[in-house]
């Protein structure tokens, strides 16, 4: 594999700066297409970003305490010590880079189909669930405790696969950005829709996962690419109701009580 040290350097530099601005740039043009557009509409926006924003801030802090070299710092160890799958194998840079991003993808898959299958797992995740309505905060809505496990799954299989650091920071912008594009409140005309779900996962086939129908729930588990779902026969290409109303969320949890900050940090313990 070609040296891309320079490159690493370069991009571990100044990590936090693009990370973070193209996290802000993506959520505000997603913001502002979903007020000037929205297809299903939401209440008290700005105190549910608020929570969302804190609920996010919480498991950054839990993972910078828990794993303060998290797995940038191990695709860079794979990279220098010639560690794990890619790593072994004749591969030309540029095609140890693309293959990473498929394969972590492949890995965030099957650990989101996982995080539904298991109870002990089920009651973390749901949360990010018991959301009652849909849009590009809900992207944001996760425990904290389950970010903090989603890294320590992050990092062994950077490990494994021997994943050089600038394409764990690849992978993570563009899993962000992707993951608040499909959450985000808006509709694209249906042909467009159709074709674009080949390549991406977008609103109207993630928005189907977060229905209160547990069978539907347990299906377009994709945060980037789709073609998992179909791969493994969880992929539901129209919901059982209109998207613009069906009941969004989980049966329980469902009061405004149980929205506040408190009870979504306790969830996982009702």
């Amino acid at each position: 594999m070609a040296d891309s040290s320079g490159l690493v350097a370069a991009l571990m530099a100044h990590e936090a700066a693009w990370r973070i601005g193209i996290f802000a740039s993506v959520f505000a043009l997603l913001a502002a297409w979903q007020s000037w557009r929205p297809y299903r509409g939401v209440r008290a926006r700005a105190q549910r970003w608020g929570r969302h924003l804190i609920m996010a801030l919480l498991g950054s802090l839990l993972v910078r305490l828990l794993f303060p070299l998290a797995a940038v710092a191990v695709g860079a160890w794979a990279e220098s010590a010639r560690f794990g799958l890619l790593q072994w194998l004749p591969l030309p840079g540029w095609l140890v880079i693309v293959s990473s991003i498929v394969l972590l993808d492949l890995v965030i898959y099957w650990q989101h189909r996982i995080f539904h299958w298991l109870p002990p797992l089920w009651r973390l995740h749901r949360m990010h669930h018991s959301d009652t309505q849909f849009d590009v905060s809900t992207a944001i809505r996760f425990h904290p405790l389950e970010i903090a496990l989603s890294m320590l799954i992050k990092m062994g299989a950077v490990a494994l696969l021997g994943v050089p650091a600038v394409a764990v920071i690849l992978f993570e912008i563009l899993l962000n950005a992707t993951a608040l594009f499909n959450h985000s409140d808006v509709h694209l005309p249906p042909g467009l829709d159709a074709r674009l779900r080949w390549l991406l996962v977008t609103p109207d086939m993630h928005r189907i996962h977060h229905s209160t129908e547990r069978i539907e729930t347990d299906s377009n588990f994709g945060f980037c690419l789709p073609w998992w779902d179909r791969l493994f026969a969880s992929y539901r290409s129209g919901a059982l109701s209109d998207q613009a109303v069906m009941p969004i969320g989980l049966k329980d949890f469902r009061a405004d009580r149980d929205q506040s900050l408190a009870a979504q940090l306790l969830q996982p313990l009702r």
